[in-house]
């Protein structure tokens, strides 16, 4: 298996979906507190996606 770096807009959008995972645990989010486990699962998702799959 070989690894690649993600592109920017990947590691951009895991990055968001991570820090609005932690935010909703201090401010409530609508859509985001109640899920803010899940959000960061999908943000390492996310990213661990743009590492196994090339130009993604």
């Amino acid at each position: 298996m070989n690894l690649s770096a993600p592109t920017v807009a990947v590691f951009v959008i895991s990055l968001i979906l991570a820090v609005l995972a932690v935010l909703s645990t201090f401010v409530v989010i609508p859509l985001i507190s109640p899920n803010a486990f899940w959000v960061a699962i999908i943000a390492y998702v996310v990213l661990a996606i743009g590492n196994l799959l090339k130009g993604i």
